[in-house]
């Protein structure tokens, strides 16, 4: 079957061996799979993603010495049941599921090699205990877009986004629209969106940002402050203890870029007593002045990935209609069109989700 391989940073569309299904797995066909921003970081930075799950869990994620084929966010069709299996899902049955395979050691799947393909390949196998059936309703592409709401929503969860909280999302690209989509959902707002370009703003707002800003020409700090702005004691935050109380409903920040100084410039314009989640991967080493985050009493915690339970529920917001991602699918290639469009990716601002098509 063919695949996009992955190796020394060059994509290459190879043929490779079809997998066989183990004990408990199904072998799937892959309908279509979106281009994550890890993708591009780990195509570019291998062995930086490396240093950092070394050092965070004690192990190289990637075999930068054989093919890697990427590929975790992706809807499939059913095509036969392994060994063990119940069947509960028919062949010819749609499916997303967590990018994991459940076997003693287990794989992240579109982080692995050829023999445990991720889903920029014709087919692939994966964990029957996890699969969830795509209801006939779901269009293809909507239904693909289930990993990364996943991580937004887990991202969100994070941040502890009250009913009167008011967010900032910094950045507007795959992941920050992500997040804004979630906080629409969740009815959370006015949402403050900030990014330099004029594409992603224009993207931000479809997307349900209330209040879009260029970096460049005003701070996304006074317009965090001046939309969550209130004389209602009642519904400002919580004082801190050297700060006092300010005139202002709870605020959090979303970091959703991974730019080195990024960090330190939120701490230093965010509101005393604000929450940061970072959920954008810088994979270099970066620095701040711990000094002010004390004395505001900031909160930063970090987001990735999501619980079994928070990829359900994602998609069970996404089947009924909860979510407006339309604006987040921007174009679709087949596996001959994949290594440019993650060249497209690096720099194009009009592209926001690209689906990747194996079979097209």
């Amino acid at each position: 079957m063919r695949a996009l391989t992955m190796q020394d940073s060059r994509l290459t569309v190879a043929e490779i061996a079809e997998p066989t299904p183990g004990p408990g797995e199904v072998l799937v066909e892959v309908l279509a799979c979106g281009i994550c921003g890890s993708d591009l970081h780990c195509a570019a930075h291998g062995p930086e993603f490396n240093k950092a799950t070394q050092g965070a869990a004690g192990i190289e994620l990637l075999d930068l010495s054989q093919p890697v084929v990427f590929g975790h966010e992706f809807v499939a069709r059913v095509v036969a049941h392994g060994p063990g299996t119940e069947g509960r899902i028919p062949v010819g049955a749609r499916v997303v599921s967590m990018p994991i395979l459940l076997r003693e050691q287990p794989v992240m799947l579109g982080f692995a090699g050829a023999e445990t393909p991720g889903a920029y390949a014709e087919r692939m196998l994966l964990s029957e205990p996890l699969l969830i059936e795509v209801p006939d309703h779901v269009d293809t592409a909507i239904a693909a877009l289930t990993e990364p709401l996943a991580v937004a929503y887990r991202s969100v969860n994070r941040g502890e986004v009250g009913a009167d909280t008011v967010p900032l999302v910094i950045g507007c690209g795959p992941i920050g629209l992500a997040v804004i989509a979630v906080l629409k959902m969740k009815g959370i707002g006015p949402i403050v969106a900030a990014d330099f370009s004029p594409e992603r703003r224009e993207l931000a707002a479809r997307m349900g940002a209330d209040v879009v800003v260029d970096p460049a020409e005003q701070s996304p700090y006074d317009a965090l402050q001046a939309a969550a702005a209130t004389d209602d004691p009642d519904r400002m935050a919580t004082p801190t203890a050297v700060l006092g109380q300010l005139p202002l409903r709870p605020t959090v920040a979303f970091e959703c870029v991974g730019a080195p100084g990024l960090l330190q410039q939120i701490i230093a314009g965010i509101p005393a007593g604000s929450r940061i989640v970072v959920a954008g991967i810088a994979l270099g080493s970066d620095s701040i002045e711990p000094g002010q985050g004390i004395l505001k009493e900031l909160d930063i915690r970090f987001s990735l990935y999501y619980s079994a339970e928070e990829f359900a529920e994602t998609f069970a917001h996404l089947a009924a209609g909860d979510f407006d991602v339309e604006p987040l699918l921007t174009d679709s290639v087949g596996l001959d069109g994949a290594a440019e469009a993650f060249d497209r990716l690096q720099s194009n601002p009009h592209d926001a989700k690209i689906l990747v098509y194996p079979s097209r």
